[in-house]
């Protein structure tokens, strides 16, 4: 929002949501001594059980590296979502459209964004905007891993190809959800107005009124921390006043165009396995010493997702 108006452009291991990396599932450092020793036990115990076959290595056509001067950040794509606006944005990065990007936009508890400043760069062949994908139709094949929590947007949540999703089964529509680390595209008021020129994270709070609002594209599966650090900005909504506010992208590459010595190897525990419903039941009722009342209930945006790196 800028001037009064709706605008997100300038023209996500979390117990909290987005990236449970198998390897440092830690929580705050500022919890009790015993909360960090039992839980990290916890969830290491139930991963270190699984069997391969539940683990999916991230498709390297569909992964991002958003290469920062702090380090990487991966980003799966979900081109089940958003089939046009994952090949533009695919399309851009194989341009070059990003090549002296930065981060453009820190707002706290909401999102951090980034774009091209430099307005007159080429988009290749690659379009400027894009009708809207908000959601999809629920297809035959449409598998979503359900929570078995109530929610307060959606009639179902779960889990579709490894993302958070909602679903109406009475609309015959299904969509992502805004949790932490799900990456956006921006746009101007027009439903229609964004193609993936300007792109975003959410970086606190899950904003789920914005769901079915902002085509979706996917999430960052590590490399988080990065982002939300980012110096919150001066400006309205948290765009940066001048240039030199804002943090330089290195570069933006999909997986596949790098050698596999330049690439990040993970993969995604399956939310369609029996490890991945353990962990859920062991976030919805919290039995170690220090939970006094477990919740008895899971959140969409509050379940992990493991992500490791990849074995063999």
């Amino acid at each position: 929002m800028r001037n009064g108006k709706l605008k997100l452009t300038a023209a996500s291991l979390a117990f909290a949501g987005v990236a449970l990396t198998a390897a440092a599932a830690e929580p705050p450092a500022k919890a009790p001594q015993a909360f960090r020793h039992v839980a990290v036990k916890a969830v290491a115990d139930i991963l270190a059980a699984s069997k391969p076959s539940e683990w999916r290595r991230l498709d390297p056509e569909n992964t991002l590296y958003l290469d920062l001067p702090g380090g990487r950040v991966v980003i799966e794509l979900a081109p089940g979502f958003a089939p046009h606006h994952v090949a533009n944005i695919k399309a851009l990065v194989r341009a070059g459209y990003f090549d002296n990007a930065a981060i453009i936009r820190s707002q706290d508890n909401y999102v951090v964004q980034w774009g091209q400043p430099d307005e007159k760069r080429s988009l290749g062949p690659a379009k400027k905007t894009l009708k809207a994908e908000f959601d999809r139709r629920i297809g035959k094949d449409a598998r979503l891993d359900r929570l078995q929590d109530p929610d307060t947007y959606a009639p179902e949540v779960g889990f579709a190809q490894g993302f958070p999703a909602a679903r109406n089964r009475k609309l015959g529509r299904e969509w992502l959800t805004h949790c932490y680390g799900v990456v956006g595209v921006g746009r101007d008021e027009g439903a229609d107005s964004g193609g993936g020129t300007e792109l975003y994270a959410v970086n606190g709070q899950a904003p789920r009124h914005l769901d079915r609002n902002v085509t979706l594209v996917g999430r960052v599966v590590q490399g988080m921390e990065l982002l939300s650090v980012m110096p919150r900005g001066t400006g309205d909504l948290g765009f940066y006043k001048t240039t030199g506010e804002q943090t330089p992208i290195r570069r933006i590459r999909v997986a596949a165009d790098l050698p596999a010595s330049e690439r990040t190897e993970l993969e995604a525990l399956r939310t369609d396995s029996a490890t991945f419903k353990t962990l859920m039941e062991s976030r919805r009722n919290r039995r170690e010493p220090w939970f006094k009342v477990p919740a008895g209930r899971l959140g969409v945006c509050n379940a992990p997702l493991p992500v490791r790196p990849a074995k063999g």
